[in-house]
């Protein structure tokens, strides 16, 4: 004799159990929904914090007058009539280095104006007021400055301009860019991908296609992944006894004739980080290549195919999409790395641009976390015109790996 089971519910029972379990669904989407809620508050808190900190208004006035230098109004002047100014005000010293940098009749109007600013009228900061201040205290603001600075001209001011973005570093804020350290955040990310891209790929693809699958393989895949999450901080003693150290006949350049630099180089930093995300890249990889169904493996092989040709031909090709956006994904964690950097050797001030492997270097988080430690606020000001920039590199690598892979991805 069949009976039925007692554990499907009938009649009332089996509503009452409907109404519990569409009542625990309700909770578990409403918490789900919350925690988005929260992510996105988190995030556009930190976005408006960072913009809050680019705008507003800033009190500043002359150290020396403008009219002690020419009679034509500042607003006025042409690009002739600054460079008459500056070959006549600055020391023959002065001028000569700035000639011999680039030559000052080649320079634009904007920068000719920037250096009489500079290093003429040199302008002093005397407070400056964040975006949400300015926009809702305007009237407390001029107040204020009328009566702390009277001689003080007031104005609302973005410290984000494309002036800030191909200066270089200096130490007074109001002249201050990104440019340097613009140019050594892309040669780390450069040379990171150079070593750490091929070498990931290709550990990935012996890993998957051609190790036996015995107990030293799965050490060195637990190993691994365990090196994704070792601190950064790490890779940067590791970078420092190694590269710096170990290798500064090559990462100094000394091996190529060299002779003005040592191993704390962009060189070493870039192999640091290309260590750094290696893991990250090995595991991405592995991932894009377990995706391609095996149909394809056994056709290949059917028809005559070699192993070689088939991971050439085949594997590699549909794995493609996914390590390119596994790759720059990871990548993108190194260009917002400080630890390692700090420890291979970045240097916190420089105003050279890297012009090969073997320079000096800085690095966008360098110079953030060198403008956040000084106590001017005008310091903090550009700090967080840098975080913008940071964030907008990140963003366009994050933007190339979508399309990356929405352009070369296929569907099964």
């Amino acid at each position: 004799m069949n009976q039925k089971p007692d554990h499907f519910p009938e009649g009332e029972n089996f509503y009452a159990s409907l109404r519990t379990r569409y009542r625990v669904a309700a909770i578990w989407q409403t918490l789900f929904f919350s925690a988005l809620l929260i992510a996105i508050v988190a995030l556009t808190a930190l976005l408006y914090n960072v913009m809050d900190g680019a705008f507003g208004y800033v009190a500043f006035d002359y150290k020396k007058d403008p009219a002690a230098f020419t009679s034509i109004p500042m607003n006025e002047l042409t690009k002739e009539d600054l460079l008459v100014i500056l070959k006549e005000n600055l020391s023959p010293g002065a001028y000569n280095k700035l000639d011999n940098e680039r030559k000052m009749e080649t320079r634009a109007e904007g920068e000719l104006y920037t250096l009489f600013l500079e290093r003429l009228v040199q302008i002093d900061t005397k407070a400056t007021w964040s975006m949400t201040d300015s926009l809702f205290r305007s009237a407390e603001i001029r107040a204020e400055a009328a009566e702390k600075y009277p001689g003080a001209q007031l104005e609302f001011r973005s410290w984000l301009t494309p002036q800030f973005l191909t200066t270089p570093m200096s130490s007074k804020a109001e002249f201050a860019g990104v440019r340097t350290a613009v140019l050594g955040s892309l040669w780390l990310v450069g040379i990171a991908i150079l070593f750490a891209m091929p070498v990931g790929v290709g550990a990935a693809i012996y890993l998957h296609e051609y190790a036996p699958k015995n107990w030293l393989t799965s050490i060195i895949q637990t190993n691994i992944t365990n090196l994704a999450g070792v601190p950064s901080i790490v890779y940067g003693m590791l970078g420092l006894a190694v590269f710096v150290r170990g290798m500064e006949a090559l990462t100094s350049g000394a091996a190529f004739g060299v002779t003005d630099s040592n191993g704390r180089t962009v060189l070493s930093a870039g192999l640091t980080m290309g260590i750094l995300v290696l893991p990250l890249i090995i595991i991405n990889a592995q991932e894009a290549v377990r995706a391609v169904p095996d149909s394809l493996r056994q056709a290949a092989y059917g028809v005559g195919a070699t192993r070689l040709q088939t991971v050439w031909h085949h594997v590699l090709p549909n794995a493609l999409p996914g390590i390119l956006t596994g790759s720059i994904l990871a990548v993108s964690r190194a260009l917002g790395e400080t630890a390692p950097l700090i420890v291979v050797g970045a240097s916190t001030f420089i105003s050279l641009d890297p012009a090969s492997p073997f320079s000096k270097f800085t690095a966008l988080p360098i110079q953030i976390y060198q403008w956040t430690t000084r106590p001017q606020s005008e310091f903090h000001a550009i700090a967080a015109s840098a975080i913008i920039v940071l964030l907008a590199l990140l963003l366009t690598l994050n933007a190339a790996a979508i399309l990356l892979r929405n352009r070369f991805q296929r569907k099964w």
